[in-house]
């Protein structure tokens, strides 16, 4: 089955969010979504086809997402999704399925990276803070995507990273 509009799924849709420690741009963001596409376009669960979409956002964030109003994704159908995604990590010399990391945008606006260890850091630096812009990663709905992905790090699991200790 073809892979569909993103902007087509319900908004119940099951949505795994992958992000590029880096920047992907030009022909490296071609390749992983050439990949991806053609991946999507024959992947099943149980030999059903799944109506399947994707999103890229900002040269970092690949969104899947799966309507469950037409096939469920099985274990089987993630594991080759996974699968696929590393594969990927080593051609393009980026992390896609890491974890550890936090996503936030900088005072210029620019998406960066930073390891959760180096958030009090940032923070004392004045680069992060509560009202900085964090990209949620861990969102696992199409609706959270479209309407949460971005937000202040005081309205996402990050700011318990972010509380004083005692």
């Amino acid at each position: 089955m073809p892979a569909v509009n993103f902007d087509l799924l319900p908004p119940e849709s099951r949505v795994w969010v992958f992000a590029s420690d880096r920047p992907l741009e030009g022909d490296e963001a071609n390749l992983l979504l050439d990949e991806v596409d053609g991946f999507l376009a024959q992947w099943k669960a149980h030999g059903a086809p799944l109506r399947s979409a994707r999103e890229w956002r900002h040269d970092r964030f690949l969104a899947i997402g799966v309507d469950p109003t037409a096939e469920q994704a099985s274990g089987c159908s993630i594991d080759g999704l996974f699968r696929g995604l590393r594969d990927l990590e080593r051609r393009l010399a980026t992390g896609l399925v890491a974890g550890g990391r936090v996503f936030y945008r900088d005072a210029k606006g620019r998406p960066q990276l930073a390891l959760r260890a180096e958030l009090p850091k940032l923070r004392q630096t004045g680069e992060f803070t509560e009202s900085s812009s964090v990209f949620d990663t861990s969102v696992t709905d199409a609706r959270a995507w479209r309407e949460r992905f971005e937000r202040a790090a005081r309205d996402t699991w990050v700011a318990s990273l972010l509380a004083a200790p005692a």
